[in-house]
């Protein structure tokens, strides 16, 4: 028997790509297109879209007035490796709706944004130390890879290496925390604040909301210590709001990074904040020894720039994000209302932006309380939902703006009955 066009490239891909994909998602689906709200994989089944390119699409793939406003640029040119006004434009933007934002540097992924801005705050303060919450992602350099997703569990502060290849030295410069629980940070501070260069935080930390007070302790122990406070908004973006998750939280970082919204699904991403650190970016201002030397040849390129503009546009425009919160609450309570229907013990995590189901009884205040879930029944009960066309993240659900009356019906029905097989065991 021949096998599925799929299938075929799996193998393909098995020959020149380590474990056979490009180390994002699940080698075993090659998606061939996506349309609005929807993906087909290579043999041309058909899902509702919630993973979204790990959450830029929020538009839908293939929004007209994005493609539109690329097409215009090819013709135009697809980048110069110099300043041009679409890129100028988007930063104008971002700088008048992020509170933190002063002024903002390109980079190309959301993993360059938080290295350089780890790297930015030691320039600023002089100091060496960062501190950052057990369960965090901030990309793939070697301070970020330290407590990402550890298995085994020390004794807090210490760092573990999530990777290989990460020297000793970086790990005696992170101090880490458990997320959500201030009188630790606080205590973690006071021992070790004229160490800390900067506190980098996901204000929702994967999928976890940040406790009552908690982001205002960060802010004012950062004050009280000169510490740089760093918000890691790459997800969290123009996504809960327009200003961000420091809009929606009402708590301002010095630092904050951006990515996917802000190239409407094309590499861009940017470090944003107050002028005084940013400054260090510009040797005529800092001179030779605070100069941070940054380039990248795709930074700030036009087809992402416009990509972002009329994407940023589309969110402002009256009803987006209460169109957006109004399908997110349907989504969350149609997994409460079904899987509670069959006892299943769980909680709905996160945001109606971006949320998931963890199979727990008690709350989830850290990633501790993530490691206690039965990891079994998620990975049937993702398995059941992509068996009837629902295409999600293993930990992550993203609404988008494209779903329609048909999608939300049918997803509604995918998780009624993936949660009566789960219920069978």
């Amino acid at each position: 028997m021949t096998n599925s066009i799929q299938q075929q490239w799996i193998e393909r891909a098995k020959k020149v790509l380590p474990g056979g994909g490009f180390g994002n998602f699940d080698p075993s689906i090659v998606i061939k297109r996506g349309k609005g709200s929807r993906v087909w994989d290579e043999n041309g089944k058909e899902y509702v879209d919630y993973l979204i390119g790990s959450g830029p699409m929020l538009l839908g793939h293939g929004h007209p007035e994005v493609i539109e406003a690329v097409s215009e640029q090819l013709g135009k040119g697809m980048t110069f490796f110099a300043n041009n006004a679409s890129g100028i434009a988007l930063a104008e933007e971002i700088c008048s709706a992020v509170p933190c934002a002063e002024q903002l540097r390109y980079v190309s992924t959301g993993g360059e944004a938080d290295m350089y801005a780890m790297r930015l705050a030691r320039a600023f303060t002089g100091r060496t130390r960062i501190m950052k919450f057990e369960g965090g992602y901030h990309g793939m350099s070697a301070e970020a890879q330290m407590s990402l997703a550890p298995t085994k569990l020390l004794n807090f502060p210490v760092a573990v290496p999530d990777s290989a290849g990460i020297p000793q030295s970086v790990r005696d410069e992170m101090l880490i925390a458990p997320f959500n629980d201030a009188d630790y940070a606080k205590a973690l501070i006071d021992q070790h604040g004229s160490e800390i260069a900067a506190i980098i935080v996901e204000p929702l930390q994967r999928i976890i909301p940040p406790a009552s007070g908690f982001l205002e302790l960060l802010r004012e122990e950062c004050d009280r210590n000169g510490i740089v406070l760093i918000f890691d908004e790459v997800v969290t973006g123009f996504r809960f709001t327009y200003g961000g998750a420091q809009a929606f939280y009402g708590v301002t970082p010095d630092l904050c990074t951006l990515g996917k919204l802000i190239g409407g699904g094309m590499p861009l991403a940017a470090i944003a904040g107050k002028r005084e650190i940013m400054a260090h970016f510009d040797k005529a201002q800092v001179g030779e020894a605070g100069f941070l030397m940054q380039l990248g040849t795709l930074s700030g390129n036009p087809l992402a720039a416009v990509a972002g503009l009329k994407t940023l546009e589309i969110m402002r425009r009256p009803g987006s994000y209460q169109r957006l919160i109004k399908t997110g609450d349907r989504l969350m309570q149609a997994f409460t209302s079904e899987l509670s229907k069959y006892d299943h013990p769980h909680q709905v995590v996160g945001h109606p932006a971006l949320f998931d189901v963890v199979f727990v009884e008690q709350d989830v205040d850290d990633y501790r309380d993530i490691l206690t879930a039965d990891a079994d029944k998620s990975q049937k009960f993702n398995q059941s939902l992509r068996s009837r066309g629902i295409f999600k993240s293993p930990g992550k659900m993203y609404p988008s703006l494209a779903l329609t009356e048909e999608d939300l019906q049918q997803t509604e029905a995918a998780i009624e009955e993936a949660a009566a097989e789960l219920a069978l065991g």
